[in-house]
């Protein structure tokens, strides 16, 4: 029981730093992470509900696509973990977005410090929930969904759908706003980037773990 508590708890905190990394990339205007791109897009055309409430209706549609898709296959309890836990982001997300709203994105190099900090920020929470083990999100877990039943590669699912997000929400702001807003060259950066930091996490937790248990010998 205590496992399972921490590892819920180490989760919930990855949820929260990577709401901070989204926050900072939409605070950034140079475009959000793929999968947040285009209910970010949305929520720059319709003001009626918050970023974060877009973000919880686009992961609804992300668990119904896993329900169509694995049918009797779908697990009920996992469906139920993950809605819960795609609200708490969507609130999170929204929490976040207030903690910063203070912070003042005046020129384009702010604007791109905040979208690099975003990156990694958003890199660190994902790489704790990853260390959580509990739980994915719905938009990774439709990807799992669809590598299942297609039997290609997850990594390879990913990658396809992340440029399909690019490119629906070019497509709304250009449609809508006349101008590239939720996506720009911000999210192309993040989507090349944000691997290779989680995996730059990885190398260094390994590096210090490995140090501490030298110190202890």
């Amino acid at each position: 029981m205590k496992q399972i508590v921490r590892s819920y708890a180490l989760f919930l905190i990855g949820l929260f730093v990577a709401s901070m990394g989204v926050a900072l990339s939409a605070k950034a205007g140079l475009g959000t992470s793929p999968v947040a791109s285009v209910p970010y897009s949305i929520a720059l055309l319709n003001h009626t509900l918050t970023f974060g409430w877009w973000l919880n209706l686009w992961s609804v549609i992300q668990i119904l696509v896993q329900i169509a898709l694995l049918r009797k296959k779908c697990n009920p309890m996992e469906i139920i973990i993950q809605t819960v836990l795609a609200f708490v982001y969507g609130y999170l997300t929204d929490f976040s977005c207030m903690l910063i709203s203070g912070i003042q994105a005046n020129s384009y190099a702010v604007q791109f410090g905040l979208m690099m900090l975003g990156c990694f920020v958003l890199g660190l929470g994902i790489w704790i929930q990853l260390k959580g083990g509990v739980a994915m999100l719905p938009g990774e877990a439709m990807n799992r969904a669809i590598s299942e039943i297609s039997g290609k590669r997850y990594e390879n699912i990913k990658i396809l759908f992340d440029v399909l997000y690019i490119i629906a929400a070019a497509v709304i702001c250009l449609l809508f706003l006349g101008k590239l807003q939720g996506v720009r060259e911000g999210s192309i950066i993040a989507a090349l980037l944000i691997g290779n930091i989680i995996k730059f996490y990885n190398r260094l937790f390994e590096k210090l773990t490995k140090k501490s248990s030298v110190d202890v010998q």
